[in-house]
């Protein structure tokens, strides 16, 4: 079903979906209302409870995420009427991804994508998540995914190799992270995106994998790092996937002029000021959505000088740590202050790695001078407290 479409068009389409347990996840974003009275996004996802299968929405308002779990039957009508106080939404189904466009009149213009088969599966029904954290990954065990086996991630039957367990769970949950954000990118347009030091580019191909071949979106990726034989290896890969508008080359995060704008930056363990160098880049551009997981930070452990607090200081792996978490706080104020609305999330279990923070930035529509004020006033306190001079402020 593609083009405009009545209300009861599409009501019909959603309690079939209903009626047949097809629907993976929903997500409504674009609200049409900017008082604050509707969530800035709202998720919908199957889940099992004890009295059995549920629908889960998640709204998101204010930073806080608000939960309500209603029946099957109530389904339709609860995703029609949520429909009624966004612009937009994506409706996943086992077949399809359903995007819906909604104009000032409330009319209705869809615009369907048919799944393949190695998207689909073999699941007539969606997998509801379940509340004991049963996993269900964006990139399932099981079915091989030609970019993973070429990474040696997978074997050719889709069996994840034991050695690389974590960072197919690392790839996964980067993934989710994307989906989430994925709405607030735009539509219509080829999608610009730009991964600093990318590494060997596991999550670089996981991400073009993804936007391009899962959510079939055009898409040109760009990926950077200073390792000459690493992007030359990234290359090959892309080479010979197919891939033509995955594209590396090596080159420093504060030298890169390649683009006037981007849609969505992201950079993986830039190691110190480099993260801030990348970050800076985003907002000159004006990226939509930024992913942005820090590594070392060395700037504010030299600088950082508050007697006050000189019990923690005094001791060089508490400073270290300390030092770190205030970096990572100066970097989200400041893309707050950018017009970015902030959220510090765990990247991966930090069992695995002490670096498991991810900063997920998405580009407001605005806020008001007096809070503008206010968050500004909040964070140069902070910041004078510690006697610091962050990189994001001096080279701005």
């Amino acid at each position: 079903m593609n083009g405009k479409v009545g209300q009861r068009e599409w009501l019909a389409l959603l309690e079939k979906i209903a009626a047949e347990e097809r629907l993976v996840q929903a997500v409504f974003s674009a609200p049409r209302r900017k008082d604050g009275t509707i969530a800035r996004k709202a998720t919908v996802r199957p889940v099992t409870l004890k009295g059995g299968l549920r629908y889960q929405f998640e709204r998101l308002a204010d930073n806080k995420a608000f939960h309500e779990n209603v029946n099957a039957d109530e389904l339709a009508a609860k995703l029609a009427n949520e429909m009624t106080s966004y612009k937009q939404a994506l409706i996943q189904t086992t077949e399809a991804d359903i995007q819906a466009l909604a104009n000032k009149k409330g009319e209705l213009t869809l615009i369907a994508r048919a799944k393949t088969s190695d998207q689909e599966g073999t699941a007539s029904k969606a997998v509801p998540q379940t509340h004991n954290r049963d996993k269900r990954y964006v990139l399932p065990e099981g079915e091989p995914v030609l970019f993973l086996v070429a990474l040696g991630v997978m074997t050719p039957e889709g069996k994840v190799v034991k050695a690389k367990y974590d960072k197919f769970r690392q790839i996964n949950r980067f993934l989710e992270m994307v989906a989430d954000a994925a709405p607030e990118l735009p539509r219509g347009k080829p999608l610009h995106i730009v991964d600093f030091g990318c590494g060997k580019s596991y999550l670089t191909f996981a991400l073009y994998h993804y936007l391009a071949v899962k959510m079939k979106l055009p898409v040109r990726i760009f990926g950077l790092d200073l390792k000459k034989d690493v992007i030359e290896a990234c290359s090959k890969l892309a080479s010979e996937l197919g891939w033509e508008e995955l594209t590396f080359a090596v080159g420093d995060i504060s030298d890169f002029k390649g683009q006037a704008s981007i849609d969505m930056v992201v950079t993986l363990h830039a190691c110190d000021t480099a993260t801030d160098a990348a970050l800076l880049k985003a907002i000159g551009w004006g990226a939509s959505v930024i992913l942005s997981v820090p590594c070392c930070q060395h700037e504010l452990f030299r600088q950082i000088s508050q007697p006050v607090l000189q019990p923690l200081l005094k001791h060089g792996i508490l400073k270290e740590r300390f030092a770190a978490l205030a970096t990572d706080a100066i970097r989200a104020n400041l893309l707050e202050l950018a017009g970015y609305r902030t959220q510090m999330l765990e990247f991966i279990d930090l069992e695995h790695t002490p670096k498991n923070l991810l900063i997920r930035a998405v580009k407001s529509r605005g806020s008001s001078p007096a809070s503008i004020e206010n968050l500004r006033a909040e964070y140069e306190r902070f910041r004078d407290f510690l006697s610091v001079s962050p990189f994001m402020e001096r080279e701005n």
